[in-house]
C-alpha cells in the first residue's frame, strides 16, 4: 500500500513538472513557473496600481515623454519577434505601461504584463533614448522570459513551503507581497533583496539586446551603458539596481559576445 502511494504522489509530481514547464524565448531553456499566468498577471496589475498611487510620479515632461516613447518602441519590437515566431498568443493579455517614477534610486522594472516604472535616479546615467532603450528591453526581458514567475515560485517553495500563491496570499499576505515586491525589483522598500542569476541576467541581456537592435537602438552602445552602470556603486552602498543585476567586467564581456549575434536585427547600422 506504502508503494502503490508513493507511486501515485511521483506520478502526480511527474504531471505537476510536465505541465508547470515553460520555455524561455530566444534561449529556448525550460523553467519551471508553479504560478498559473492569470494569477501572475492579475497580482501584477493589482500592485503596479498600488505602487502608482505610493509614489510620486514625475511631472518632468520632456523625460515622461521620453520613457513612454522609448516603451513604445520596445513594445512593437517585442510584438513583431513574437508575431515572426507565430507566439503571439503569450502576449495576449499584457497591458504595456510606462510611467516615470520621483525617486533618486537608481533602478528600473517591469512587472508581468508589461507593467514598466523607471526611476528618474537613472537617467543619469542612461542619459539619452538608446541607454534607456538598454535598461527599458533588459527589464521587458525579465518580463518576457517569466524570470519573476520563477523566482517567486522558488521563494514560495523555499519560504513558505510549497503552497500555492492564492493560499499564501490569503494566509501570510504580508509575507507573500514583500516577496512579490523582491522577485521584481521592488526589494529595497521591503528590506528584501533577490539577486537576479546570472543565467536570468544572460537571458535578460540577451532578450534586451535583441528588442532594442529591433527598436532601431545600437545595441553595441549598450556596453557604454553598463560601464556607467559599474562606476555607480562607489560609495557606501550599491543602488539596488546593482545588487539585483551585477554590473561587472565579466558580464560587460558576455554582453559584448551576444552583440554580433543581434546585430542583423539592427536596421541603423
Amino acid at each position: 500500500m506504502k508503494r502503490q502511494s508513493y507511486t501515485l504522489f511521483c506520478f502526480l509530481l511527474y504531471l505537476l513538472l510536465l505541465f508547470s514547464c515553460s520555455t524561455v524565448p530566444v534561449t529556448g531553456r525550460s523553467q519551471l513557473n508553479l504560478i498559473p499566468n492569470e494569477s501572475m498577471l492579475s497580482m501584477s496589475y493589482q500592485q503596479y496600481d498600488q505602487f502608482l498611487k505610493d509614489n510620486k510620479l514625475s511631472t518632468n515632461t520632456a523625460e515622461v515623454e521620453r520613457v513612454k516613447r522609448v516603451g513604445k518602441n520596445i513594445e512593437m519590437a517585442v510584438n513583431q519577434y513574437f508575431s515572426q515566431k507565430n507566439m503571439t498568443y503569450q502576449l495576449k493579455d499584457y497591458k504595456w505601461e510606462y510611467n516615470l517614477v520621483e525617486s533618486k534610486d537608481i533602478n528600473a522594472w517591469c512587472m508581468p504584463g508589461g507593467k514598466v516604472v523607471i526611476y528618474t535616479g537613472i537617467l543619469p546615467i542612461t542619459q539619452d533614448d538608446t541607454g534607456l532603450a538598454v535598461v527599458m528591453g533588459h527589464e521587458i526581458g525579465h518580463a518576457i522570459a517569466q524570470h519573476g514567475n520563477e523566482r517567486m515560485s522558488q521563494q514560495l517553495a523555499v519560504q513558505l513551503g510549497g503552497v500555492a500563491l492564492a493560499t499564501a496570499l490569503a494566509t501570510k499576505p504580508s509575507q507573500t507581497q514583500q516577496l512579490w515586491m523582491a522577485a521584481f525589483g521592488l526589494g529595497s522598500s521591503v528590506g528584501i533583496l533577490l539577486p537576479y542569476s546570472r543565467l536570468q541576467e544572460n537571458e535578460a541581456d540577451r532578450l534586451g539586446l535583441t528588442f532594442m537592435a529591433m527598436a532601431g537602438y545600437d545595441p553595441r552602445k549598450s556596453v557604454d551603458f553598463w560601464e556607467r552602470m559599474s562606476k555607480a556603486k562607489t560609495g557606501q552602498a550599491p543602488p539596488e539596481f546593482l545588487s539585483t543585476h551585477p554590473s561587472d567586467q565579466t558580464r560587460i564581456q558576455k554582453i559584448k559576445a551576444i552583440i554580433p549575434e543581434v546585430m542583423p536585427y539592427y536596421k541603423g547600422n
